[in-house]
Formats: structure tokens, sequence, C-alpha cells
């Protein structure tokens, strides 16, 4: 499990993990794009 995470901090400073990233903070911001999250995890909780 160590290395997992080893792997993933690698990832993160990489110019590909700081681009997923960036993307991925300016869909949370977005909010349209929350709520599509905010329901995809309502049904795979099971919650509709």
């Amino acid at each position: 499990m160590p290395r997992m995470i080893e792997r993933i901090k690698e990832f993160a400073k990489s110019p590909q993990g700081r681009r997923a990233t960036e993307q991925a903070r300016r869909a949370a911001a977005d909010p349209r794009r929350r709520a599509q999250a905010k329901q995809l995890l309502g049904k795979l909780r099971g919650r509709h």
C-alpha cells in the first residue's frame, strides 16, 4: 500500500498529474458539473 501512495504522489507532481488536478478543480467549480457528480454519487450509493 505505501508504494501505491508514492506512485500517486509522483503522478500528482508530473505535468500530466497537474493538468488532471487543474481540470478536476475547474469541473468542481462548475455548478452544473457539481450537480452531475452529486447525481452520479447518489446513483452509485443506491439513492435516486
